[in-house]
């Protein structure tokens, strides 16, 4: 009996940011699911909470991300942010405005990096796990932001101007962090790997106190779950 031939599928190349925290681990069991053949991407920083990049090992390797890179920009030697500059305090208490937190440039700089990777792997696709909802009021984490950069992808890249452009996805943008932690725990996503933390410890645990924790516990709150967060104090 003669059976038809099948040739296999080859999965599509992504660069997936990973920042070892909470929304880019979603963010790759997303890209995971759609069939990606998932390349991702850390990057060292200066980040006052460095623990987080040994979260983004854990994560990259617990949903079979197909390596694992990290890689380092001096974004201290810039200043400016209390994630970077270690004078300034991580604030404890809501404000008004772009808090201290914010990094100037961090997001542009890891989507070029996330770029530049892509059209060495051949990979047309670049995920990143910015909100728009549940988030600080960080201007880089705008719809207009990645709409920006994808534009700026197309006009930078060889693969843009020979008619084969690079696409940005942001798929929690809209979400709340309920949702993103709905999505995540029936993907199979274990967030007691990761680390969300603006000043966590060493050993990666979570202070309880600044707008990331408050964010994350909320969102497990709302999802009605367990939260799983480290802390180094009880909250």
């Amino acid at each position: 009996m003669n059976s038809a031939s099948t040739t296999p599928v080859t999965p599509r190349r992504a660069v997936v940011l990973l920042s070892g925290g909470l929304d880019s681990a979603t963010v790759l069991a997303l890209a995971r699911r759609d069939g990606f053949a998932c390349h991702a991407l850390s990057v060292a920083y200066g980040q006052r909470h460095a623990s987080e990049l040994a979260a983004a090992a854990r994560v990259a390797a617990a949903l079979g991300a197909v390596e694992h890179r990290t890689f380092s920009v001096d974004l201290a030697g810039i200043g400016g942010s209390s994630l970077t500059d270690l004078s300034i305090p991580v604030p404890e208490t809501p404000a008004s405005g772009i808090p201290s937190t914010y990094v100037p440039a961090r997001n542009t700089l890891m989507l070029a990096l996330a770029l530049g990777w892509a059209e060495v792997l051949g990979a047309a696709d670049l995920f990143i796990g910015v909100n728009a909802v549940d988030y600080s009021g960080y201007p880089d984490c705008r719809p207009q932001f990645i709409a920006a950069f994808e534009q700026l992808a197309r006009v930078a890249t060889r693969a843009g101007v020979e008619g084969a452009p690079l696409r940005i996805h942001a798929p929690l943008l809209q979400w709340s962090k309920q949702r993103i932690i709905g999505a995540g725990l029936a993907l199979g996503v274990d967030y007691g790997l990761t680390v969300s933390c603006y000043q966590a410890d060493e050993a990666g645990r979570a202070c309880g106190r600044c707008d990331s924790c408050r964010l994350r516990r909320a969102g497990f709150e709302a999802a009605g779950v367990l939260d799983p967060t480290r802390y180094r104090d009880a909250v």
